[in-house]
């Protein structure tokens, strides 16, 4: 237990300090001890969370935020290439914002599945439900993440779900609302909602052990 908390504390530190080759390197020493999805969820996701959380409590800031996510992609790529099995057997799966810019939340959820081995599209912001429709359709999508910041733009997302019944896809939301109304992810008729990036991987996890 002591030493998984330490590649958290030094991984993060690298993150933050934006040390590419320290940061490889601590996972590359971790994997020697534990599996993939063990060092991905105990050390890459976990210091990702906390980052996110030191941001909300005003101890970091955004762009440090923005960059250890990237650097946390960059990782991933290197050691969960594209055609490793991990990949296979998941089914399409993209994150948006839905009407409105504000991406840190989306960041750090998209960060942390894709270190957990969860491949994704990143749809970006302002996402209209007619874009969002035509996207899901381009894309044959099956899970769909959305991100929401204002009420108005929440109810929305009923219309959303409405013009996709019939379809095979499960929609995901998470945002102010729906941390404010628990009932809310109910009444517009979505699969799930989720608070963090931490219920975003359970519910992932749920989805693709369904598909398999």
């Amino acid at each position: 237990m002591q030493e998984i908390t330490r590649n958290i504390d030094d991984f993060e530190k690298a993150l933050l300090s934006l040390d590419q080759n320290l940061a490889s390197s601590i996972v590359s020493e971790s994997l020697v001890h534990r599996s993939l999805p063990e060092v991905c969820s105990e050390v890459i996701t976990e210091s990702l969370n906390r980052i996110g959380l030191g941001w909300e409590q005003g101890l970091f800031s955004l762009s440090q935020v923005y960059m250890a996510g990237t650097m946390c992609e960059k990782i991933i790529d290197e050691i969960l290439p594209s055609n490793s099995k991990e990949w296979k057997d998941q089914p399409k799966t993209a994150i948006g914002v839905f009407e409105d810019y504000h991406m840190l939340g989306k960041r750090i959820i998209y960060s942390s599945l894709r270190a957990s081995g969860i491949k994704l599209l990143d749809l970006g912001g302002g996402l209209s439900v007619d874009k969002t429709l035509e996207l899901v359709k381009k894309h044959d999508i099956k899970v769909l993440l959305l991100s929401v910041l204002m009420p108005p733009s929440a109810l929305k997302i009923a219309d959303l779900v409405k013009k996709l019944e019939g379809q095979d896809i499960k929609i995901i939301v998470g945002g102010a609302p729906f941390r404010f109304d628990s009932e809310l992810g109910n009444e517009i008729g979505v699969f799930a909602t989720g608070r963090d990036s931490a219920d975003a991987l359970k519910l992932m996890h749920k989805i693709i052990g369904e598909k398999s």
